[in-house]
C-alpha cells in the first residue's frame, strides 16, 4: 500500500469514527461500481441516504496549516461532478435505501492529521 493510499485509509476510518459519534449508519465503505467509486455511504439520523466524500492531508510538525493546501481544495468541480454522476446512479440503483421524504445527499469531510491533533471539517450537501 502507498503512503497516499495510507493515509487515504486512516481519513475514511476517522471520518468514519466521527460520523459514527455524530449518530451516522455506516453502509458501506470504498464502494467501486462500473460509473464510480463512493468513499462512504451512510444514514443520516434523519433518515437521508448520505454520500461522504472524504479528504485528507497530513500537516508535518513545523508547518503551519494556513501556509499548505487544505483538503478541500482537492475536490474539483470535475471530481464533484463524477461525485454527483456516481451517487445518482447508486441511489437508482438501490433506490429502498433512499427515503421518499429526505433523499439523499453529498457531504464532504475534510481532515488534516498532525503529530498533535486532528482537525475534522464536516460540509453537509455540497451539491447543491
Amino acid at each position: 500500500m502507498t503512503q497516499k493510499s495510507e493515509l487515504g485509509q486512516l481519513g475514511e476510518d476517522i471520518a468514519c469514527e466521527y460520523l459514527v459519534d455524530k449518530g451516522y449508519k455506516i453502509i458501506g465503505r470504498n464502494i467501486r461500481k462500473p460509473w464510480g467509486e463512493l468513499d462512504i455511504v451512510a444514514k443520516c439520523k434523519d433518515g437521508a441516504l448520505v454520500f461522504v466524500e472524504v479528504k485528507t492531508l497530513r500537516c508535518y510538525s513545523g508547518q503551519a496549516i494556513d501556509q499548505q493546501l487544505q483538503p478541500e481544495d482537492q475536490l474539483t468541480k470535475a471530481k464533484l461532478y463524477k461525485l454527483q454522476k456516481t451517487a445518482s446512479l447508486y441511489a437508482g440503483h438501490y433506490p429502498g435505501r433512499v427515503d421518499s421524504k429526505k433523499g439523499w445527499r453529498i457531504d464532504l469531510v475534510a481532515i488534516i492529521i498532525s503529530r498533535e491533533n486532528c482537525e475534522i471539517k464536516h460540509y453537509e450537501n455540497i451539491a447543491l
